[in-house]
């Protein structure tokens, strides 16, 4: 939906880490019983918008620690395939349930976002990428973001939550009104 947007729109689309969880244990956790339970309650309207856009979604039994998948896109972003690796992320721990806090699924995804998984692996190592996406998180924090998604449009306008794309269209299109020369959308 991003991507149909930002083509149609001409909007650069930038996707930002946030730990909605920072508590999270490195390894991930079982999705806690009152999280399913939650998950239940607000899971066929998000499958409904899923199924819309043509993405598959399951609810993940897995909550992963996404601080390894943060930085691997880090690393993806500087090999200009931020966008691809992110969406294979997405659609594995979203569409597949895998968890993306783990070596083996990210290194897969590497791989089909066309990036040399070898190399994502060594320089997400060496923590280089950490103070990068610890500074984003921080920035998150500052400005009041506390849930994914939460799609920031020219550092004006918040759009939080799943939302249909009427939404996102009708905030683009009051943007280009108010600034034609460009629409810059950050997904947290």
């Amino acid at each position: 939906m991003v991507e149909k947007l930002s083509t149609e729109h001409a909007a650069t689309v930038q996707w930002l880490p946030y730990l909605l969880r920072p508590d999270m244990p490195e390894q991930g956790q079982a999705v806690p019983a009152a999280v399913r339970v939650k998950a239940g309650q607000v899971g066929s309207r998000l499958k409904q918008l899923a199924q819309a856009a043509g993405l598959p979604m399951v609810t993940p039994e897995w909550m992963s620690n996404p601080r390894l998948a943060h930085e691997a896109t880090e690393y993806a972003r500087e090999q200009g395939k931020a966008n691809e690796f992110h969406r294979v992320v997405f659609r594995l721990y979203y569409g597949e349930g895998q968890d993306i806090g783990s070596w083996s699924v990210l290194i897969d995804a590497a791989r089909e976002a066309g990036l040399d998984p070898d190399s994502l692996q060594r320089e997400v190592q060496t923590g280089r990428f950490t103070p990068l996406v610890d500074q984003y998180i921080a920035e998150a924090h500052e400005l009041g973001i506390n849930s994914v998604p939460t799609y920031i449009l020219n550092d004006r306008y918040a759009i939080v939550g799943a939302q249909p794309y009427a939404v996102f269209q009708q905030a683009v299109l009051r943007l280009s009104a108010e600034s034609p020369d460009q629409s810059a959308l950050k997904d947290v």
